[in-house]
């Protein structure tokens, strides 16, 4: 017996939904208003935004939760407003103010300085983060007063871009890789500066492939009528994965693959390499791993598509 059985009354609703979130929610917050309004059996998020935050968070359900990992590993862009002068515990706007220094910063100077963070950086995660430290949340054992030893983290800033300064106040945009935060890189751009910042105001503008434009808002989706027509809303699993190198298999290299054997294909990956596997004909069938002999191994796949009754494999 299944020690997970479906929720009663819930529909095996499958996709992305590319929700815009509304500052205020939690991610897992909004993923539940999602889940109920679609009526799902099965949903996950995929990386949490700050609750100040808005914009892009994809919301796997069903079938798609199979891909959350790797939308979570996404490059990510952002915009940003950021506050000079003003320290916070949180580095955002929510935290309580540490510390307030007088603004006297040039165009140039914050352009300087912003040249540091750009490439390849490492950054010492927030305590006020959902990394895990002892079975608890760093922002747990920041509430109670307590601060732990954090490791530096490598993370990429491929892009940075000052859009703004306006007196004691800047706007950022910025794409970045996975497990970047923005509230650091603030509070960090801040002290170089010599008079502190916090982040006031985040919008996430795509995750891998997905941007915002694409997105819909819970208001506009509790607008639909109904679980069928807010379904209808979500992007199939492998649209989600567009940053994936793609492979097609035969149908007889697809069979073998669902039987959980590695097989080989025709494009050459290095080794490590994740791929987006499709057989003839374009039916989806999950991602695999290119191993050190070039084989292409199963990894995640999806439910195979129905067979007439009779047909073979290959």
């Amino acid at each position: 017996m299944s020690r997970h059985p479906q929720r009663r009354g819930c529909l095996p609703v499958d996709g992305v939904l590319l929700l815009d979130k509304p500052a205020g929610l939690t991610s897992n917050a909004a993923l539940q208003v999602a889940k109920r309004m679609l009526s799902a059996c099965k949903a996950g998020h995929t990386g949490s935004l700050d609750p100040i935050a808005t914009g892009v968070l994809p919301l796997t359900f069903g079938e798609a939760t199979k891909i959350s990992q790797f939308l979570l590993n996404a490059d990510k862009r952002y915009w940003a407003r950021l506050k000079l002068g003003v320290s916070t515990r949180t580095y955002d706007s929510e935290g309580e103010i540490t510390q307030q220094r007088p603004v006297r910063t040039s165009l140039r100077e914050v352009e300087a300085a912003l040249a540091h963070f750009r490439g390849e950086i490492d950054q010492v995660p927030p305590m006020y983060s959902a990394i895990k430290r002892g079975g608890r949340a760093l922002y747990e054992l920041a509430r109670e007063g307590i601060e732990v030893e954090r490791e530096p983290r490598r993370v990429t800033i491929h892009e940075l871009q000052l859009l703004k300064l306006d007196g004691d106040e800047l706007e950022l945009e910025m794409s970045c890789s996975k497990g970047t935060y923005v509230r650091t890189l603030a509070h960090e751009l801040g002290e170089m500066l010599g008079c502190g910042a916090h982040v006031t105001a985040l919008r996430r503008l795509s995750v891998g492939n997905l941007s915002i434009d694409r997105a819909v808002t819970l208001d506009e989706l509790e607008a639909l009528s109904g679980p069928g027509e807010r379904a209808a809303r979500l992007l199939p699993p492998e649209q989600a994965l567009e940053f994936l190198p793609p492979i097609d298999l035969t149908r007889l290299a697809s069979h073998y693959l669902r039987q959980g054997q590695p097989v080989s294909v025709s494009h050459r990956f290095p080794p490590g390499t994740w791929v987006r596997l499709h057989e003839e004909g374009g039916a989806f069938l999950g991602m695999g791993e290119v191993q050190e002999d070039g084989l292409v191994a199963p990894r995640r796949l999806f439910n195979p598509p129905a067979r007439a009754a009779g047909e073979a494999p290959g």
